[in-house]
C-alpha cells in the first residue's frame, strides 16, 4: 500500500500534522480520510451487490417458470440498486482521487523545523572559504550562529560578481543580445566558458559511471500523464513550459524523464536498485515567489545543461541511498575545490514528493554567501504509487518502490561558483585541476590574454 494513504488510515492525526508543518491546511487530511472511509464502504457494497447479481443469473438459468419469475423481478431490483451505489462510488473515487494527489510526502522524522525566517538549517562546512573583509562580518553570522567555526582566508580586495567577471572582465558571455533576441534569463557563452561547461558534464559522468550509474539521455519532453505522476503539476506551472496544443512539456530536469521510465512496471527486487544518470538540456520559466533576484549573469536562467543521479530502490534501502546520492555530489564538489555547507531543508520548504532533502551550497566570494548548486531528495513511494512501478517479492506481496534523486553538476551554477572562486586579482581566473583533463592544455582563463590588475 502506498505510505500515505496507509498512514490516513492507520494514525490521520500524524498526517494532519505532517500537513501543518508543511505549511498546508491540515483539514486535507480529514477529507481525504472521509472519502476513503466511504470509498471503501461503497467498495463493500458494490462487491456485494455485484456477486449477488452473479448468483441470482445462475439461478435464473435453472430455475422453473414461476421461480424465474421471481428471480427475474429481483434482479432487475437489485440492478436498479448496483447502478445507484455504482454511479455513487464512481462520484466518491474521483473526490477521493482528488484530495489524495493534492496530498504531500510524509516526513522523515528527522526533517527539522526552522525558526522563522529560515529555510533549512547547515548540517556540515567543507573547504576554506575565501571572504572578502567587508563580508567578514555576515560569513561569521552564517557559520557561527550555526555552531560552526569555518577556517577561511580574508581578501583584501573585492571579487567581481561572476556577471561582471565573466561578461566585462572575460568577455566570454552576452546576456544582453540574447535578452534582445529571447528575453531575460538568456545567455550567450563563448569559447573558454563552452569549453568547461562541457568539461563540467564530462567530469560528472567519468566519476559517476565509474561508481556504477548507466548514462542515460532522456527524451527533452515529456507527456502530461507521466508529468503528473512525477510532479504535482498544477504547483510546478510557474516552473514548466508547455507546448502550446499538445500534452507535452519541456523538462525541467532530467529526473522527470528518468523516473518515468519504468512507467507501469514492476521490478524483481534483484534488478533493484537501479542506478541512472542523466544529462540534458533542462528548460524553466523561474516565475513565481522568489525568482525575481539573480536577473542577472547565469545563475538562476531560462536553460542550462545538468547532470542527474536518479535511483530507484528497494522501500529499505532508501535512506541509505539518500545519503550516498549526497555524498556522491559532495565527492564532485571537493575534487573541484569549491567551499560549501550541506542543509537539511525544513518541512515547510519542502516539495510535495520529498520525504527529506539536502542542498548542497557553494561558497560565492563576491556575493558573500552560500548559494544553492545541489538537491538531494528521496521521495519514498510518492512518485512511484502515482507512476504505478512497484516491486514484488518472491513470496507475492508488492509494494511501490522508492524513487531518489541529486543534482550532481547544474553546469551554470557551477560556472558561477567557478568564477568566482578561482578569480584572481588580475581578473583572470585559475581553472580546477579536476577539470584541466577535459581540456586543452591551458591553466586560467581567457588563454589569449592577460587583463590588467583591477582597481
Amino acid at each position: 500500500m502506498w505510505s500515505v494513504l496507509a498512514a490516513l488510515r492507520e494514525r490521520p492525526e500524524e498526517v494532519g500534522e505532517i500537513l501543518r508543518r508543511r505549511g498546508m491546511d491540515p483539514s486535507l487530511a480529514r477529507r481525504a480520510r472521509e472519502l476513503d472511509d466511504e470509498w471503501r464502504k461503497l467498495k463493500v457494497e458494490v462487491d456485494s451487490l455485484r456477486s449477488r447479481r452473479n448468483r441470482i443469473s445462475a439461478l435464473i438459468r435453472g430455475a422453473g417458470d414461476e421461480e424465474r419469475r421471481k428471480l427475474i423481478a429481483e434482479a432487475r431490483e437489485l440492478a436498479a440498486r448496483l447502478e445507484e451505489v455504482e454511479a455513487r462510488f464512481r462520484e466518491v473515487g474521483e473526490a477521493r482521487e482528488e484530495v489524495l494527489r493534492a496530498m504531500p510526502n510524509l516526513l522523515h522524522p528527522e526533517v527539522p523545523d526552522c525558526p522563522e525566517g529560515e529555510d533549512s538549517i547547515p548540517i556540515r562546512f567543507w573547504g576554506r572559504p575565501r571572504v572578502w573583509e567587508g563580508h567578514l562580518e555576515t560569513f561569521r553570522g552564517e557559520t557561527e550562529r550555526w555552531g560552526f567555526r569555518v577556517d577561511h582566508e580574508i581578501l583584501d580586495w573585492r571579487p567581481s560578481g561572476h556577471a561582471d567577471e565573466m561578461e566585462k572582465v572575460l568577455r566570454m558571455s552576452d546576456t544582453l543580445r540574447a535578452a534582445r533576441v529571447s528575453g531575460s534569463r538568456f545567455f550567450y557563452l563563448f569559447d573558454d566558458l563552452v569549453w568547461l561547461d562541457m568539461a563540467l558534464v564530462a567530469f560528472a559522468v567519468d566519476r559517476l559511471t565509474a561508481a556504477g550509474f548507466t548514462l542515460v539521455q532522456p527524451p527533452y519532453l515529456l507527456g502530461g500523464n507521466a508529468y503528473r505522476g512525477v510532479v504535482a503539476l498544477e504547483d510546478f506551472e510557474d516552473a514548466i513550459y508547455k507546448i502550446e496544443g499538445e500534452d507535452l512539456f519541456l523538462i525541467a530536469t532530467s529526473e522527470h524523464p528518468l523516473v518515468a521510465l519504468h512507467y507501469g512496471e514492476e521490478l524483481q527486487p534483484a534488478q533493484l536498485p537501479r542506478t541512472y544518470l542523466g544529462i540534458s538540456p533542462c528548460f524553466r520559466k523561474e516565475a513565481g515567489a522568489g525568482h525575481s533576484r539573480d536577473v542577472k549573469g547565469v545563475f538562476r536562467v531560462h536553460q542550462f545543461h545538468k547532470v542527474e543521479q536518479v535511483v530507484f530502490s528497494m522501500p529499505e534501502e532508501s535512506w541509505e541511498w539518500h545519503e550516498r546520492l549526497i555524498s556522491n555530489a559532495e565527492m564532485l564538489w571537493r575534487e573541484l575545490g569549491i567551499p560549501y555547507r550541506v542543509v537539511d531543508i525544513c518541512a515547510h520548504d519542502l516539495g510535495a514528493p520529498a520525504a527529506r532533502k539536502y542542498d548542497l551550497e557553494a561558497w560565492m566570494p563576491a556575493q558573500g554567501r552560500y548559494r544553492e548548486m545541489v538537491s538531494c531528495s528521496n521521495c519514498t513511494d510518492w512518485q512511484s504509487h502515482r507512476l504505478g512501478i512497484r516491486f514484488i517479492r518472491g513470496d507475492g506481496t508488492r509494494g511501490y518502490v522508492h524513487t531518489l534523486n541529486s543534482t550532481a553538476i547544474a553546469t551554470t551554477r557551477a560556472l558561477t561558483a567557478i568564477v568566482e572562486n578561482y578569480q584572481e586579482p588580475d581578473g583572470t581566473v585559475v581553472i580546477p585541476k579536476a577539470l584541466r583533463p577535459y581540456l586543452e592544455p591551458f591553466e586560467r582563463a581567457p588563454k589569449e590574454a592577460i587583463h590588467p590588475r583591477r582597481e
